[in-house]
C-alpha cells in the first residue's frame, strides 16, 4: 500500500482536502487497499481549515510517507520552521513531493525546488519568483513534473494533480474511470494554461461576447471582421470600435490568440501534426501558426509538441 500524507497546517485552503477522494475512487476501481490516506500537522490534533471548520491530523514523526503534498493557503505566509524541517528531513525517503497553490512556498523554503522548474496559483506566482529567485517558476501551467517534485496551480487544480498522481501509477485507463466517477474531465494536461483567451478579454456586452463565441466555434473558417460583424448584426467599422473599446484588443488579434490557445490544447490532449492542427484551428499552413505561436509565447508550435510527448 502507497501511503499518502496531505499536509495541513492552520488556515489551510479546505478544497485541497479533496483530492483525498481521488485516491479513494482509484482503490474502490483497482479493488485494492493501493493508497493509505493520513492527515499530517506539525503538532498533531485540531486543525481549522480557511472554511473555519476543523479537522483531526496526527503529528508529524519518523514515518516514511510514499507521497507527501503540501495544501495551499489563501494567503502567501511562511512556513513553520517545524514544517520545513519535516519536509527537508523526509525527502531522501518520500518517491514524491507534491504541493498545491501556495503550498510551493514549503516546498521552496525547504530547498526543494532550488533549480526545478515549479508552478502555483497564477495570484501569487510572482511572490514565489520574489522570494526564491533560484526557482524557474512557470505560473502559466496546471501542474508540473520535475523528478521526484510536483507542483500545481490553485483550487481545482488539486484534482488535476491528484488524478496525474493515479495515472502515473496505475495507468491511463485507471485515471478515466475515476474521472468518470468524481464527475470529472478526464484530467487537463499539466501543461494546460490556468487562463483562457475568454476570460482575458472579458469582453462586456452581450454582442461582443456573442461574437467571440461565435469565432471559438468556427476556429477554421474565415473570420473576417466582416464576418464577425455580420454574426451579430453589426457594421464591421461599429463593431471594430466597439471590440478594441471592450477588449484593447483588434478582432484579428483576439481571433489569433483564439487559435493559438485552440492549437495548444490539440497538442496537449491529441497526438496531431503541426500541418493537421494548422489547418483544423484555421491558421491554414503551419508556417502562419509558427509565427502566431512565436508572438504568444515567444516559441514555436514544435517546443510545446516535444515537451508534451515527453
Amino acid at each position: 500500500m502507497q501511503n499518502i500524507g496531505l499536509v495541513l497546517y492552520p488556515g489551510c485552503q479546505v478544497l485541497g482536502l479533496s483530492m483525498s477522494a481521488t485516491f479513494e475512487i482509484a482503490n474502490m476501481i483497482a479493488k485494492d487497499e493501493v493508497y493509505g490516506m493520513t492527515l499530517l500537522s506539525e503538532h498533531g490534533g485540531l486543525i481549522q481549515t480557511s472554511a473555519g471548520f476543523s479537522v483531526n491530523t496526527e503529528a508529524f514523526d519518523q514515518r516514511m510517507f510514499d507521497t507527501l503534498i503540501v495544501l495551499g493557503d489563501n494567503v502567501v505566509r511562511l512556513p513553520s520552521k517545524g514544517l520545513v524541517e519535516f519536509l527537508h528531513r523526509s525527502s531522501p525517503f518520500t518517491r514524491r513531493l507534491c504541493s498545491i497553490c501556495t503550498g510551493s512556498a514549503a516546498l521552496a523554503e525547504a530547498g526543494l525546488l532550488d533549480g526545478r522548474r515549479a508552478t502555483t496559483h497564477w495570484a501569487h506566482a510572482q511572490d514565489l519568483k520574489k522570494g526564491y529567485p533560484n526557482i524557474k517558476v512557470d505560473e502559466d501551467r496546471i501542474f508540473i513534473n520535475d523528478g521526484p517534485i510536483w507542483t500545481a496551480a490553485g483550487m481545482t487544480a488539486c484534482l488535476d494533480l491528484a488524478l496525474a498522481l493515479v495515472e502515473n501509477d496505475l495507468g491511463p485507463q485507471t485515471t478515466r474511470l475515476v474521472s468518470k466517477m468524481l464527475v470529472v474531465y478526464h484530467r487537463r494536461a499539466g501543461g494546460q494554461s490556468q487562463f483562457s483567451v475568454m476570460q482575458e478579454l472579458d469582453p462586456k456586452s452581450d454582442r461582443v461576447q456573442a461574437a467571440l463565441t461565435f469565432a471559438r466555434q468556427h476556429l477554421k473558417a474565415d473570420l473576417s471582421v466582416e464576418k464577425l460583424a455580420y454574426a451579430v448584426n453589426m457594421s464591421p467599422r461599429q463593431f471594430s470600435r466597439v471590440f478594441h473599446n471592450e477588449t484593447g484588443k483588434s478582432p484579428a488579434k483576439a481571433v489569433e490568440n483564439l487559435r493559438v490557445e485552440s492549437a495548444r490544447i490539440m497538442m496537449e490532449t491529441g497526438n496531431h501534426s503541426i500541418d493537421v492542427i494548422a489547418r483544423e484551428i484555421g491558421f491554414g499552413d503551419r508556417e502562419r501558426m509558427r509565427r502566431a505561436f512565436i508572438r504568444a509565447f515567444g516559441q514555436p508550435p514544435q517546443v510545446f509538441q516535444r515537451a508534451n510527448r515527453a
